[in-house]
């Protein structure tokens, strides 16, 4: 009986890292606030680097409080849709050359969303890290937490419902 070499680390790396920036490719408006993500195993944190045209109070300086909207919801989302991702990937059921056309299934969509502003954004980077608190077939809740230099010093969160795509599966 033989068994099968295990897939080189590197191998596996790149696969999922082609994963997420095909899903990341997939929505332009991530590209256009130039929303980025980094990816520690299957835990990802979204960096939303500063530039000045997401200041929306010159005089304080602040962030946009539209600006910091979109990027609590795009982590949720994307959250979301890497973690039924990562399985497929673990399971050898996504063929990477399908990536290069898009994402494999369509992504949640926002039932509602709610952002409690705990203090103005300063005129710097922004990291949020999304927790999923249930994920079913239909529905799923997620809450965001963005900090700026302290990650114990959060300048907004949020708390959203999805309606999870139908792939296929039989309910």
């Amino acid at each position: 009986m033989s068994l099968n070499k295990p897939e080189p680390v590197q191998v596996i790396k790149q696969r999922r890292d082609a994963a997420l920036s095909a899903l990341v490719a997939s929505v332009p408006y991530i590209r256009y606030l130039g929303v980025q993500f980094d990816r520690r195993g299957d835990e990802l944190t979204a960096i939303l680097p500063f530039r000045e045209d997401l200041i929306g109070n010159p005089f304080l300086p602040a962030l946009h409080g539209g600006a910091t909207a979109a990027f609590l919801e795009i982590a949720a989302v994307i959250e979301l849709s890497w973690l039924g991702l990562w399985e497929d990937l673990e399971n050898g059921e996504i063929d990477l050359d399908a990536l290069e056309s898009g994402p494999p299934r369509p992504l949640p969509k926002t039932i509602d969303f709610s952002i409690d502003y705990l203090r103005s954004g300063l005129p710097r980077d922004a990291y949020a890290r999304a927790r999923v608190n249930r994920s079913g077939r239909r529905y799923a809740s997620v809450h965001v937490e963005a900090w700026q230099d302290n990650k114990s010093r959060l300048f907004a969160q949020a708390t959203g419902h999805f309606l999870m795509p139908d792939i296929g599966r039989n309910v």
